[in-house]
């Protein structure tokens, strides 16, 4: 019953943070964090059931990973192998020798406690950026892609930094190559174990499940793979969250990857959010009272410190500046994986009470400003790249750019995803001169194989879109899914080529007017475009006139999607004359080639007598001929306005189609 009570104290008290937070724009993971500070043993001491909570906090981590691992999928993962083998290696390797030397001659720490400290400060923390970034949807940007391999390095290296800890306070030195050599191999066997199950098991034993349509049957399933996995990756000595996000891997490789995201979403929003409280719990506010100054100055060093050594390391990696700037400000704290370290060091005596103290106080203050500091990050590498920096640093050195299709009258597509390879299959067909800027260095490799007029930039830069021959081209197209990018592109492209016209598409309707301010001719919002997609096909089920569905999606778009926000329409309209049609329909169809009207004439077809339509008018070349001669000849691509039942027309579609297969 205690852990009950706790769980209804704690949440009470986040509801009330959370909603003070909401009102001051402040997000929500702080107040989570603020939460675990007011409940606490070291504040409040409203919590009596720490143990507990942490191993609900646990719980909450594993479903986090699991959810991103879900969303992501082996391809992904293969295409962050430069960030993982080398990003990792060398932010881990710098960040550690650059916190051993502090902590070795200025604090004057022994030599095995100075390394201990370098390993603590290595870590960044992976549930809190990958929350922040899932929730801002940056993830599969360039900076979180980049972001995301260095962690997954870091919760690798967690295992070799354990075996090291007696090795340091001088004890089990001499069965530390045996284990690490044992660990290694057992990690690669289950690391092996679960890409054979991705492909052959898991799809198998899923698909007997969704079988049995049974969704409380099909949830478990999900969660014992999840926790499963985890608990392997667990016994062998890997972090309970790289297990997850393994588990969350084999499942993206399945189709029923969307349906189990959508059941876990709940349990890891509960889950998780006791996550945060528990790292708040870890505060001491009496210590923080009588030493303020010294852990905000510790934590400035080490957010200072970390995000240069993170940020110069993407620069290394071949990244331009600006993403080199916001993966360092995203990887700035030190993470939830050191708080597990710092246990396992004072137990052996590495680390004095005081020293803990001081390094869980610095460590919760790194993390609380984390979500500001990704939040701010566009704006800061933004304000940064306004001084006088190298242009091989502005634009990146990853890959030599390829030439441009052509210097005048082209198409620039920024961003290669799913909208930039389809327009680009388009300007193909159509003999557009098409170049793509893209972040990726797969896909631009990839690609550029396959012939694309694709190279490898970041098209905040000048730079980069001078390449691209920005000045010559007639149409420019935004398709990438930062939306801090997206703004700072708008307004370079116009600020560099007035005249050009600029098409941006956004995920949020809230996005458009301030990049119609910034300079774009036409913002393409997805979810409204989407519900426009959904409403005309629901429309057409319904037999409404095609010309009045056309006219409304035209109204639509062209008032900027304010229609959808309960603008009345006014005026009468085809569909306002269907009670007094007696159940009579008005559409429009155009005449294929080869369809059995094509050569003929009305008079020859007699549709009214035979099927039951009337032809009111026809439209050719652009001009309109209304009650058309029973003697005019149709011809493939006349537009028919016919009037009649809505079965009539269902059965009498094969009139204008080449084939019995139609679909008015």
């Amino acid at each position: 019953m205690q852990i009950l009570f706790d769980l209804l104290i704690v949440y009470i008290l986040a509801v009330l943070v959370i909603f003070v937070c909401h009102r001051l724009g402040i997000p929500p993971l702080v107040g989570f964090i603020f939460t675990g500070v007011l409940a606490g043993p070291q504040a409040l001491g409203l919590i009596n059931a720490v143990h507990e909570v942490e191993i609900l906090a646990e719980i909450g981590v594993i479903l986090l990973l699991f959810t991103i691992g879900i969303e992501f999928s082996f391809a992904n993962l293969f295409q962050l192998r430069r960030s993982v083998l080398l990003g990792g290696p060398l932010q881990v390797g710098l960040t550690g020798l650059l916190f051993f030397w502090l902590a070795w001659k200025p604090a004057g720490l022994g030599v095995g406690e100075s390394v201990f400290v370098g390993f603590l400060m290595a870590l960044s923390s992976t549930a809190i950026v990958l929350k922040v970034l899932q929730s801002r949807a940056e993830v599969e940007t360039p900076h979180g892609n980049t972001s995301l391999g260095i962690l997954i390095f870091q919760d690798i290296i967690i295992v070799p930094m354990m075996l090291f800890i007696p090795f340091l306070a001088g004890v089990g030195g001499d069965e530390m190559g045996r284990r690490f050599l044992f660990l290694l191999l057992e990690g690669a066997l289950i690391v092996g174990a679960v890409i054979l199950a991705a492909k052959y098991v898991v799809p198998q034993v899923l698909y007997q499940i969704a079988r049995t349509r049974d969704r409380e049957i099909f949830l478990l399933s999900v969660l014992v793979l999840c926790f499963a996995v985890a608990w392997a990756t667990a016994s062998a000595g890997l972090s309970l969250a790289l297990g997850a996000f393994l588990a969350g891997l084999i499942l993206s490789e399945t189709e029923y990857s969307h349906q189990a995201l959508g059941n876990i979403l709940p349990f890891r929003d509960i889950f998780s959010s006791i996550f945060f409280i528990s790292i708040g719990m870890l505060l001491n506010v009496e210590f923080l009272l009588q030493k303020p100054l010294t852990i905000v100055i510790l934590g400035i060093v080490v957010l200072a410190a970390k995000t240069l050594l993170a940020g110069g390391v993407t620069l290394l990696l071949g990244y331009p500046l600006r993403t080199a700037i916001i993966v360092g400000l995203t990887l700035g704290q030190v993470g939830e994986f050191s708080f597990v370290l710092a246990k396992a060091g004072m137990s052996q005596g590495l680390f004095s009470g005081d020293n803990y103290q001081l390094f869980l106080d610095v460590t919760v203050l790194t993390m609380v400003l984390t979500p500001f500091l990704i939040t701010l990050a566009p704006q800061v590498a933004d304000l940064t790249l306004r001084l006088p920096w190298p242009s091989s640093w502005r634009v990146g050195s990853l890959l030599p750019a390829a030439p441009t299709a052509a210097a005048r009258d082209h198409l620039i597509i920024v961003g290669f995803g799913v909208t930039g390879r389809n327009l680009a299959r388009a300007a193909q067909a159509g003999g557009i001169p098409y170049v793509i800027i893209e972040m990726n260095p797969e896909t631009v490799r990839t690609e550029r194989r396959k012939g694309e007029p694709i190279f490898f930039g970041d098209a905040t830069n000048p730079e980069v879109l001078e390449h691209a021959h920005l000045r010559g081209a007639r149409i420019v197209v935004i398709a990438i899914n930062d939306p801090a990018a997206t703004r700072r592109i708008t307004e370079l492209v116009r600020k560099l080529h007035p005249t050009v016209h600029l098409l941006v598409r956004t995920r949020y309707l809230l996005e458009m007017p301030v990049l119609y301010e910034l300079g774009a001719d036409e913002v393409i919002p997805e979810e409204f475009e989407t519900s426009v997609e959904i409403f005309t096909r629901v429309l057409r089920k319904y037999l409404l006139p095609r010309d009045e569905i056309e006219r409304f999606i035209q109204e639509v778009r062209s008032e900027g999607y304010r229609m959808l926000r309960s603008l009345p329409r006014e005026g009468p309209t085809l569909a306002d004359l269907r009670p007094h049609l007696k159940d009579m329909e008005i559409t429009t169809v155009r005449v294929a080639e080869g369809a059995p009207l094509a050569g003929k004439t009305l008079a020859e077809m007699e549709l009214r007598k035979k099927y039951g339509l009337t032809v009111l008018a026809l439209r050719r070349n652009g001009g309109m001929v209304f009650n058309p001669d029973p003697e005019l000849q149709l011809a493939a691509g006349d537009l028919l306005i016919i009037l009649g039942a809505p079965e009539k027309i269902a059965q009498g579609c094969f009139l204008f189609r080449e084939t019995e297969n139609c679909n008015l």
